[in-house]
């Protein structure tokens, strides 16, 4: 496979406005008491941080920056801003949260709003320009997501009841969804694959990163989600009655969307 590089150009504006959208984003969920949905995202923020400047970039050496920017204070943004946003999300969508379309719409649209608001506002600056080669740890992202996904393949076939099964359909979907609507959002708005000339090399990207980049860590995510959500609640409070890893799977499995889990109760 050719190299994939993912680039990104957009103007400083989109960091103050983004930031600004975070607070809102995360305003409401405390609102809303989603306690442990907000300390996962802001996890996974501090994740993202590790990954990409201590892997990507002091490791791999894969990201660069154009000049007169901080690359540290940049990537800072970007990790909490899509870290807290995708993992806040994706744990939603674990929960089958009955507001999931709402929260969904929420976050798309601002993804797609939010680099015309940039552009409208704050053209007047000299755009930042970054961007991360991918050659040097793909292949390490693919035995990630196959290790995971074949853990869950053998546990599918060692339970034979459904309800204590892995949804694959559905960890597949959030997985591959929620990177793709935040790549497809970025292409739209003209701040993915800035200044490539192909639109093969921008769809490549796109498809790519949709479906190897949040995906190859869906099983571990939502492992670690039936082994939270099987001892506490989204208020982080204790659960009455503790479950085992199994129960709290076929729990899992018999939410639906449009109602509020069990164990969310006060």
């Amino acid at each position: 496979m050719a190299e994939i590089i993912a680039r990104r150009q957009f103007f400083p504006a989109y960091i103050w406005l983004d930031t600004a959208f975070l607070i809102v984003l995360a305003g409401l969920l405390l609102w809303k008491k989603k306690y442990a949905t907000v300390l996962v995202g802001l996890a996974a923020g501090v994740l993202y941080m590790i990954v990409d400047y201590g892997i990507f970039h002091l490791v791999c050496g894969a990201r660069s920056i154009s000049e007169g920017h901080s690359l540290f204070l940049v990537l800072l943004w970007m990790s909490m801003s899509y870290g807290f946003t995708n993992f806040a999300w994706i744990w939603l969508w674990l929960s089958k949260d009955r507001h999931l379309f709402a929260w969904s719409f929420l976050i798309l649209l601002w993804w797609f709003c939010c680099p015309m608001l940039a552009e409208t506002f704050g053209a007047g600056a000299a755009p930042i320009v970054i961007q991360r080669t991918t050659g040097a740890y793909h292949g390490y992202m693919a035995l990630i997501l196959f290790v995971g996904y074949l853990g869950a393949i053998l546990w599918n076939l060692k339970h034979e009841k459904r309800e204590e099964q892995f949804a694959l359909k559905w960890l597949l979907a959030i997985g591959i969804l929620v990177q793709f609507g935040w790549e497809a959002a970025l292409l739209l708005g003209g701040i993915r694959s800035a200044g490539f000339a192909s639109y093969g090399d921008k769809l490549m990207t796109l498809l790519v990163n949709s479906l190897l980049e949040t995906n190859l860590g869906m099983p571990y995510v939502y492992a670690l989600f039936l082994l939270y959500t099987a001892k506490r609640t989204e208020r982080l409070t204790k659960r009455r009655t503790p479950l085992g890893f199994t129960e709290a799977l076929a729990e899992n499995n018999r939410l639906r969307v449009n109602r509020e889990p069990e164990q969310a109760a006060p």
